[in-house]
């Protein structure tokens, strides 16, 4: 019997997963499955991970939007402690939703996953006080090889949530805030990445 329930094609968008494991509780906890290869491929998903990820960061902390050039990566994100605002762009040029986006949320509560196949840029937004992020790979990290998108790009359009701000006409954080006053904070190199039509000129 299987232990998670894999919602395909989340958002409309083909290639984008959201995941629940099937959680066991009583008085001393809780216990899942976080992966399980046989009940992945009984839904039809078909991935070998070989690097697995985490970082910690803090309310406010924006990552993203990132993407590989050359070894593009799918992805099972997860929070196992806090909460964050999870989204993927679609990338795929033969796609019908190119250009397109979805977000999550993705708590330590909820303990949902959500799957990022190949050919989609992800970022996420911190919202609680600090947020644990795992996640699996299913190429190994090359150096030299992401590309990045301006996570506040009008062209894309993602409503992140908490986020009060004007666009300035770049990536940069400045003057943004959360709602409760906390500061956007993004990497110096997350706050030089332009837009999508800058970005994938033809």
């Amino acid at each position: 019997m299987g232990q998670i329930k894999v919602e395909k094609n989340a958002g409309g968008i083909e290639g984008l997963c959201v995941i629940e494991p099937e959680v066991h509780g009583d008085a001393r906890g809780y216990f899942m499955e976080s992966y399980n290869q046989r009940d992945m491929e009984e839904a039809g998903l078909h991935m070998v991970f070989v690097q697995d990820n985490q970082s910690c960061s803090v309310k406010g902390v924006l990552r993203g939007l990132h993407f590989q050039k050359e070894f593009p990566q799918g992805k099972l994100v997860r929070v196992i402690k806090g909460a964050v605002f999870d989204v993927a762009v679609d990338l795929r040029k033969d796609s019908k939703t190119y250009g397109k986006w979805y977000g999550i949320e993705l708590t330590e509560e909820n303990k949902k996953q959500f799957y990022i196949s190949e050919g989609f840029a992800h970022g996420f937004l911190v919202l609680s006080d600090v947020a644990e992020f795992c996640y699996k790979c299913t190429d190994f990290y090359h150096p030299g090889d992401e590309g990045g998108l301006a996570w506040n790009d009008p062209e894309i359009g993602i409503v992140w949530p908490n986020v009060v701000g004007e666009y300035p006409g770049s990536a940069s954080a400045e003057g943004y805030r959360l709602e409760d006053g906390t500061a956007l904070v993004l990497s110096e190199k997350d706050q030089k990445w332009v837009g999508w039509n800058d970005t994938f000129k033809f």
